[in-house]
């Protein structure tokens, strides 16, 4: 297959995927091509990941070219933008003749509200002793605990980073401070990180 060639195709593909799934659907057409700051040929649905035509390659897309030898389609993996929406993606790697990987077609639906949803329907539908029932995760070093204990503080909000207000944000700050989250070097820069807010911000959000 030459990548050039079937462009015609490849970018009524991409507005065809967009089309059939909607406004939430991002998809993206990579050609390998090109240098790495100017990767993206077609897209459609960008507003979702902030991207457009003449773009640089996606932490996927170097993964790929890094490993080619041994290199897979990827399915149905979960994926964060910059500002904390949850994508479902998938990455199918396109070929020529030879074998060689010249493309990538990359899906991206994003599931934010989904999750949100989902999130409200598990806490109508679940009882206080189905909770107590549940396993406690044993993490393996200190790292892990945060991960932990911040996965914990974004499922009692009930909703992804990205649609969380200000209140929601200070309530799981003060959560993973009442969990003793920062008594674990350098947890600030993680936690204020992930919330996309500043250090100031965040030691406001403690002490409030």
């Amino acid at each position: 297959m030459e990548f050039n060639a079937n462009m015609d195709f490849l970018k009524r593909l991409v507005k065809g995927i967009a089309s059939q799934f909607g406004s939430n659907c991002e998809v993206v057409l990579h050609d390998l091509s090109q240098d790495l700051e100017h990767t993206i040929v077609a897209i459609e649905n960008g507003h979702i990941s902030g991207r457009e035509v003449g773009d640089g390659a996606s932490e996927i897309v170097l993964e790929t070219i890094g490993t080619e030898g041994e290199l897979h389609d990827k399915y149905n993996y979960h994926m964060r933008t910059n500002d904390g929406r949850v994508l479902k993606a998938s990455s199918i790697c396109i070929r020529d003749d030879s074998g060689k990987v010249i493309g990538i077609l990359g899906i991206n639906y994003d599931i934010t509200d989904l999750l949100v949803v989902q999130n409200s329907l598990t806490a109508f539908t679940t009882c206080a002793d189905d909770e107590a029932k549940g396993l406690e995760t044993i993490p393996s070093n200190v790292d892990d605990l945060l991960e932990i204990l911040i996965d914990e503080s974004v499922r009692m909000i009930g909703k992804p980073v990205a649609v969380m207000t200000r209140e929601d944000k200070m309530r799981a700050i003060q959560y993973l401070e009442k969990k003793g989250a920062f008594r674990i070097t350098k947890s600030g820069d993680k936690i204020s990180k992930f919330f996309d807010i500043s250090k100031f911000t965040l030691y406001n959000y403690m002490n409030t």
